[in-house]
């Protein structure tokens, strides 16, 4: 299986919910980047994606969206 990466926040209610819907579609390893422990991460997460809200999802190397 590919790797999933989620950049997250603690708090986020549509982070939590996309951790749920993974996890109902067999997704089993998740690997999570919570910008608001790690700040500087949420730097690297705008220059990859565009984008400032969370959760920021990936498969393998492919963003697929929030």
């Amino acid at each position: 299986m590919q790797r999933v990466l989620l950049y997250t926040t603690a708090v986020c209610p549509y982070c939590i919910r996309a951790k749920q819907f993974l996890r109902a579609r067999g997704v089993t390893e998740l690997e999570e980047i919570r910008i608001d422990l790690l700040p500087a991460e949420r730097d690297t997460m705008m220059r990859l994606t565009g984008r400032r809200t969370v959760p920021q999802i990936f498969v393998g190397d492919v963003h697929v969206g929030g």
